[in-house]
């Protein structure tokens, strides 16, 4: 006797962007147009806030996540890669593209090279990205010119790299002295909570080597980057010069390329005096890219 098997599909559901952020990321909503927000190395959400609250305000989406083995040990930090790190925006962005129409993605520092390599994968399925200090070069005035040139490859290439740390010196990449006050109390006092607050600011070599690998990365990623970008960088920035966003402007090949160069602050964009004025510039940026997408949606509806 001939029987018919009804066979079950399972269908497994994407975690929704809620599920993504961790216990520290965060989520804004106030629009259809989505913004994804990637946070330095070593850093958390807790930098980007106040950047992603203004872009809210002006009627955005905005997230941030966790990046894999962030906020939490020194230990949980070591054992990721960079591709770990990317993989958590990667689907950060395939969730937030679940519930908005179009999404961009800005990033800071380490984070920039992040939203670029996205890009690179997603094309035009990334409506911008708003680059925040990119830095592909350790070339700012805080950093030293022997460490860099001398000590930094001794130290990631051999084996001293599993026992040394990279540590960064006041300003901390922010101009703003009651800002910097705040982080330097918080370091004082060795705060337990400071991981999830301001991040680290000891970063073991493997780390640091990471980053190198990363950096790496984007730079052959930006021939495949078409999304329109904004370069935003600071005229004093303290770890990486106006020399990263020439570069970056130099080899992308978006055809949509603006630049905001901001003086009266160091690296962290979005923790110091300009934080505002940056965040303002990117919502900006996203009005303008989301308003052309819909006029060519448009368009194209209608033919």
């Amino acid at each position: 006797m001939q029987t018919n098997k009804v066979i079950k599909l399972e269908t497994h559901k994407k975690p929704s962007i809620d599920a993504l952020l961790g216990e520290n990321g965060f989520i804004e909503r106030k629009g259809s147009v989505g913004v994804l927000l990637v946070h330095g190395l070593t850093g958390t959400p807790t930098e980007m806030k106040q950047y992603g609250r203004v872009i809210a305000r002006q009627g955005f989406t905005v997230a941030c996540p966790e990046l894999a083995g962030h906020c939490a040990t020194i230990e949980a930090l070591t054992a990721t890669q960079w591709q770990d790190w990317y993989q958590s925006i990667e689907d950060a962005f395939d969730a937030l593209k679940q519930e908005c129409e179009h999404v961009f993605v800005s990033g800071l520092s380490m984070g920039a090279l992040i939203a670029l390599m996205l890009a690179a994968k997603k094309g035009h399925q990334v409506a911008g990205v708003i680059l925040l200090s990119t830095t592909f070069f350790y070339d700012g005035w805080n950093v030293p010119k022997l460490k860099r040139a001398l000590l930094l490859p001794l130290v990631l290439y051999t084996p001293l790299k599993y026992f040394m740390q990279w540590e960064e010196t006041s300003p901390y990449g922010i101009k703003d002295e009651r800002v910097r006050a705040m982080v330097h109390a918080i370091l004082e006092n060795r705060d337990h909570l400071a991981a999830d607050k301001i991040g680290y600011f000891k970063t073991p070599a493997l780390v640091v080597l990471e980053s190198v690998r990363l950096i790496k990365a984007a730079k052959k990623a930006l021939k495949d980057v078409v999304s329109p970008t904004l370069i935003v960088h600071s005229t004093e920035d303290d770890m990486a010069s106006l020399k990263n966003a020439y570069y970056t402007q130099a080899h992308i090949a978006s055809k949509t390329v603006e630049t905001f160069f901001v003086d009266d602050t160091y690296h962290v964009l979005t923790l110091d005096k300009r934080k505002d004025d940056v965040a303002k510039r990117a919502a900006k940026f996203c009005k303008e890219q989301a308003k052309i997408l819909n006029s060519f949606n448009k368009i194209a509806v209608s033919a």
